[in-house]
């Protein structure tokens, strides 16, 4: 029954090397995030709603700079197979055009109307106010880290993960120090709250870009060619548009339609509360997903190479056994997830972010109903961004992702929150209802054996 576990020799051991440091750099980044959260949570439940609220459109740019990522990821791994360097430059060179030009008209709605752009996403006079002290600076660091991201994107590709690991890591860690400084006012400098967490956000940013200017100029492995990041050709831009493109729709709708479920909430009766369990809640799923998303990442470096080498035959096993290994970690994880809601949550977590009685319930439901739909969630999570998408299936595994959240999970959220008034727990099962249409819809794809493609053909 599992006889497609057993792959060939130093598979496993290939696959943790590549996993093992994207897991590491996601788990560092999201525990430093979550310490961030920690830090604006101990100004009251207002600020840390006022943030949530301002990363909703936020995190739909961060979700269109990840799709932009994962596109040109899919078209570097497959032109790493053929060890095609000239095109990984070129494929460089259309990504950073596209996040740059787009992250930078979104930087420019933040900073002149953050006020009417951001009342857009909740109800709360005093919320909104701090969320546009916060979202106006905090907008301008997305620009720096799209450039950051594209240039780990193509090294993570071509199997070297450990440069993001460094580089975001150590950003991350000046980002949680400087947040100590500029929120409460350390080491002589003025507290700002909400705005010093995104002045300290801004420079680490600035820091990554920096290093990543240095790698640039320093680094023999990749040889960046200057005239093809600014002219990447035609040619390559179709190619992109055709294929990455469809990724960058995927993530950009994934993002906004992720972004509808707190939207929908801060429109809810006790709308402040409940931003605040989603934020504590959002935090700690991104701590229990890094192994999936690493599985993903590690799904696509892998099957991209294969194909563009010309080795596809056991592609269907390889992406059975690497989405077993999610369904593996998603019980592990979700049951870790079950105790600390069960033991630590309770005892040390809340009281550190003086979460309400009312808030600290609805945080444990929302974690609960995580814990238990984890296994699902990493399946498709590996099955979707890893192995369809790595395989080159870009249209199938963009319908499979973003049609049933648009089309059963945004409309069930939208009907029990706005429509009959029922209690947020009702809302929050839309998670594991998109979950389990994503499952059946994408392992009949899988079995099908029809998404093996290979986008780097003339």
């Amino acid at each position: 029954m599992f006889a497609f576990m057993k792959q060939k020799p130093g598979f496993y051991k290939q696959v943790a090397l590549l996993a093992a440091p994207i897991v590491l750099q996601n788990l560092i980044t999201s525990a430093l995030a979550m310490a961030d959260t920690f830090m604006v949570g101990m100004l009251g439940e207002v600020p840390m709603a006022a943030v949530t609220l301002a990363n909703i459109p936020l995190f739909a740019l961060q979700m269109f700079i990840f799709g932009v990522q994962s596109g040109a990821s899919v078209l570097v791994s497959q032109y790493w197979g053929k060890q095609e360097m000239e095109s990984i430059n070129r494929v460089l060179g259309v990504a950073l055009w596209v996040v740059l030009t787009v992250s930078a008209l979104f930087a420019g709605v933040l900073l002149v109307c953050p006020m009417e752009f951001l009342s857009l996403f909740g109800n709360e006079p005093e919320v909104i106010r701090l969320a546009a002290q916060y979202g106006s600076i905090a907008g301008l660091s997305y620009v720096c880290n799209a450039f950051t991201m594209m240039y780990v994107a193509a090294y993570r590709s071509m199997e070297r993960p450990q440069l993001g690991l460094y580089i975001l890591v150590g950003s991350m860690l000046v980002n949680t120090f400087l947040n100590w400084v500029f929120i409460f006012g350390r080491l002589g400098a003025p507290a700002l709250g909400v705005r010093g967490a995104a002045v300290a956000t801004l420079t680490a940013r600035v820091l990554e870009v920096s290093i990543v200017v240095l790698h640039m100029m320093r680094n023999r492995f990749f040889r960046i060619h200057l005239h093809l990041l600014l002219r990447p050709g035609m040619d390559m831009t179709r190619r992109f548009l055709k294929y990455g493109g469809l990724v960058v729709c995927n993530e950009t709708m994934w993002g906004l339609g992720t972004s509808i479920f707190p939207t929908i909430m801060g429109h809810m009766a006790g709308s402040t509360e409940i931003l605040a369990a989603y934020t504590i809640a959002g935090n700690m799923e991104k701590i229990v997903m890094v192994a999936s998303f690493g599985l993903a990442s590690t799904a696509a470096i892998i099957i991209g190479r294969e194909i563009g080498a010309g080795r596809q035959d056991k592609l269907l096993d390889v992406g059975k056994a690497l989405n077993t290994l999610a369904v593996v970690c998603g019980v592990v994880l979700g049951g870790l997830l079950l105790t600390f809601v069960r033991f630590a949550a309770p005892a040390w977590v809340y009281p550190l972010f003086h979460l309400s009685p009312g808030a600290a319930a609805v945080a444990s439901m929302m974690m609960g109903i995580m814990a238990l739909s984890m296994p699902l969630k990493d399946f498709n999570t590996v099955n979707i961004v890893g192995v369809l998408r790595g395989g080159g299936d870009v249209k199938a595994a963009t319908l499979i992702d973003i049609g049933p959240l648009w089309l059963a999970a945004i409309p069930y959220a939208a009907l029990c929150g706005l429509t009959l008034k029922t209690s947020v727990f009702w809302v929050y099962m839309s998670f594991p209802l998109e979950q389990v249409v994503k499952f059946f819809v994408g392992i009949r794809r899988l079995y099908s054996g029809r998404w093996v493609r290979d986008l780097t053909r003339a």
